[in-house]
């Protein structure tokens, strides 16, 4: 399978770092119907940023409004599937870069079975233009 990239929803929101609170909220978010496609969480400034990127986002605001959750705005995310390789990511962040457009982050892991998936952000001045570049769907 060739690479593919599309684009989806995210959001964030910040939390206290305090054990089992990301299990708290997929408890949650499984409790609402509510499907992950991507679900991160790093360390900022004394507690930890969570990220969503949701099957459907309606759903994660609805379920977040009732949980009393403040998200973000939503924002674009990228994300990348295809066959495992060497050099997987090497087309598309080389795309990127002969159009000077830079990453603000990224994740990449393998998935098993011969496949990898990642996710990458781009600053908002960047979505639309990425899209283009990359025939996000």
């Amino acid at each position: 399978m060739a690479t593919r990239v599309r684009k989806a929803e995210y959001y964030s929101m910040k939390v206290p770092n305090r054990p089992g609170a990301g299990a708290k909220m997929l408890e949650t978010l499984k409790a609402e119907g509510v499907g992950l496609l991507a679900f991160t969480g790093f360390p900022v400034r004394g507690g930890v940023q969570i990220d969503f990127i949701p099957q459907n986002g309606t759903m994660l605001r609805r379920a977040a409004k009732r949980a009393g959750w403040k998200l973000s705005e939503r924002k674009a995310v990228f994300l990348m599937q295809g066959d495992d390789r060497v050099g997987a990511l090497t087309t598309v962040l080389g795309k990127l870069a002969a159009a000077r457009i830079s990453l603000t982050a990224l994740d990449a892991a393998v998935a098993g079975g011969g496949r990898y998936g990642a996710m990458f952000w781009v600053k908002k001045k960047d979505v639309a233009r990425t899209s283009r570049l990359l025939k996000a769907a």
